[in-house]
C-alpha cells in the first residue's frame, strides 16, 4: 500500500480534512512536550499541582461528553467542530499569557471543552465520508501526517524553548493557537457542505440507553480505558515528569524524544498498515501493549542512571518504542467504534468511546503526578508495565466477542444502519 496511492484512493473531503490535520499537528508539537516543563521551571508551580491541572482537560471533556454526542447526532458533526476548534483557540492563547494556578485551570478547561467536542465530532465526520473498508486507511495516514507535524513542531519546541526566558514559551503556545485556525478555515470553507445533516428527527428514536446496551461495546470500552491509561494518558504529566524529575534530562532531550517517536510513526505507519491489514484487530492491540512495556521498561531503566548519556538514550529510545506502539493503534481504535456504531447513534457511540479514553486521561496524569511527587518512581513505572499486561489479556479475551468485521476480518454480514455489528451478540 504505497503512501501515493493510500491516499489517492480517499474521497476528497477526506483529502481535504487531512489538510487540516497536519497543519494543525504543527501546532501540537509547538507546545504538546513541554507543558509540564513550563508550568514547573517556568511558571513555578509544584510537581502535584501540576498533575492535577494536566488532568482538566480531560475532566472537562468527561463533564461534556454525553450532551456533546446528542449534539453531534442532532446539528452535524461539522457545526460541532467548529466551535471546538474556537475554545482550542482561545484556551492556547490564554495558557499563553498565564501565570497562576486559576488561569492555567481557566485555560486548560478552554482547551479541554474544544477536545473533548473535537475528537467524537471529527471521527463521526470522518465515518460520514470514509466508506468503512477505507477507514482504517484514513485514521493511519491522519495519524502519520499528525506525527508528521507535532515532529517538526517538537523539533522547533526543543531549540526554541527555554526556561531562563519565559517568553520563548509564550510564544510557543500563541503559534500553537494560530495553527487551529486552519481547520477552523477549512471547515468554513471547502468543506463547509459535509456533516450537517441535522438528526432531529430520529434523535428521538435512540438514546444513550441503546448505546449501553451493546454489550461488545461495552467490553472494547474497557480496552480504550486501558489503552488510554498506560499510552496517552501518562505521556505529557508522567513521561515528562519522570524524564524531567528523575532521570534529569534537559528540555532538549524532551523535545528530540518527542521528535524521536514522531520520525518513527511517520515512518513505520504506511508499512505497518499493510501488515496488519486482515489480521484480528484484537491481536494488534496486544501487541501494541507488549511494546508499550517495552518503552516503558526503558523509561524506568532511564532513572537509575539519571543525567547520564544512557539515561538519555533511553529516554529517547522509550518514547520510539512508544511511536512504533502507537501505530498499531491508531488503524484499529476509532475504526472498531464506527463498525459497531449506528448511522443515528453514531455521535454518542464515539462519544462513548472518547469518554472512556478520557476517564483514562483524567486519572493517569494525576496518578503520575502524585506518584512523582512523593518520590514513588519506581512504583509508577510497575504500574504502567501492570496495566499494559492487563490490557493484552483484556484485548486478546474481547476476540471472543467481537464481530469478524469490527475485528478486521471482513466475513461476516455487514450491518445495517441500525444494527450494530455486535447487537446480536450483547449478551
Amino acid at each position: 500500500m504505497p503512501a501515493t496511492s493510500s491516499f489517492a484512493a480517499l474521497p476528497r473531503a477526506a483529502k481535504v480534512l487531512l489538510v487540516g490535520v497536519a497543519i494543525d499537528a504543527l501546532g501540537t508539537g509547538l507546545a504538546l512536550p513541554l507543558l509540564v516543563v513550563y508550568l514547573h521551571d517556568v511558571r513555578g508551580l509544584p510537581l502535584d499541582i501540576v498533575g492535577v491541572l494536566a488532568a482538566t482537560p480531560p475532566f472537562v471533556a468527561l463533564c461534556l461528553l454525553g450532551p456533546l454526542g446528542v449534539w453531534i447526532d442532532r446539528f452535524g458533526p461539522r457545526r460541532v467542530n467548529i466551535v471546538a476548534l474556537a475554545f482550542m483557540v482561545g484556551g492556547t492563547l490564554l495558557l499563553a499569557e498565564a501565570a497562576t494556578v486559576p488561569a492555567v485551570a481557566l485555560a486548560l478547561a478552554a482547551m479541554g471543552v474544544g477536545h473533548a467536542a473535537f475528537w467524537p465530532a471529527n471521527q463521526a465526520l470522518v465515518a460520514e465520508v470514509v466508506p468503512s473498508a477505507q477507514r482504517p486507511r484514513y485514521f493511519g495516514i491522519s495519524f502519520a501526517l499528525l506525527n508528521a507535524g507535532i515532529g517538526l513542531g517538537g523539533l522547533v519546541a526543543a531549540f526554541v524553548a527555554d526556561v531562563g526566558r519565559p517568553s520563548t514559551f509564550e510564544w510557543l503556545y500563541r503559534g500553537d493557537a494560530l495553527t487551529f485556525l486552519v481547520p477552523l478555515a477549512l471547515l468554513l470553507g471547502p468543506l463547509r457542505h459535509i456533516g450537517n445533516r441535522p438528526r432531529a428527527r430520529t434523535v428521538t428514536t435512540g438514546s444513550y440507553r441503546d448505546v449501553a446496551a451493546d454489550g461488545v461495546f461495552r467490553r472494547y470500552l474497557v480496552v480504550v480505558f486501558l489503552s488510554a491509561f498506560v499510552g496517552y494518558g501518562v505521556i505529557e504529566a508522567g513521561w515528562a515528569g519522570y524524564a524531567r524529575t528523575v532521570a534529569e534530562s534537559s528540555t532538549r532531550v524532551i523535545g528530540l524524544a518527542f521528535t524521536a517517536n514522531t520520525f518513527v510513526i511517520v515512518l513505520a505507519q504506511l508499512v505497518v498498515l499493510r501488515l496488519i491489514e486482515g489480521r484480528r484487530r484484537t491481536s494488534v492491540l496486544a501487541v501494541m501493549a507488549a511494546i508499550w512495556a517495552v518503552a516503558w521498561a526503558m523509561l524506568g531503566a532511564a532513572g537509575i542512571v539519571p543525567g547520564a548519556t544512557s539515561s538519555m538514550l533511553l529516554l529517547i529510545g522509550s518514547l520510539a518504542v512508544f511511536g512504533l506502539g502507537e501505530t498499531l493503534l491508531s488503524p484499529v481504535q476509532a475504526a472498531v467504534t464506527n463498525d459497531l456504531a449506528t448511522d443515528r447513534l453514531r455521535g454518542r457511540y464515539n462519544a462513548l468511546g472518547s469518554w472512556s479514553f478520557q476517564v483514562a486521561a483524567v486519572a493517569a496524569p494525576a496518578v503520575a503526578g502524585v506518584m512523582l511527587d512523593a518520590g514513588l518512581a519506581g512504583a509508577f513505572i510497575g504500574v504502567l508495565l501492570g496495566g499494559c499486561a492487563l490490557l493484552a489479556v483484556t484485548a486478546l479475551r474481547l476476540a471472543r466477542w467481537l464481530p469478524p468485521v469490527a475485528n478486521g476480518l471482513p466475513t461476516a454480514p455487514v450491518a445495517t444502519a441500525d444494527q450494530p455489528a455486535g447487537a446480536a451478540r450483547s449478551g
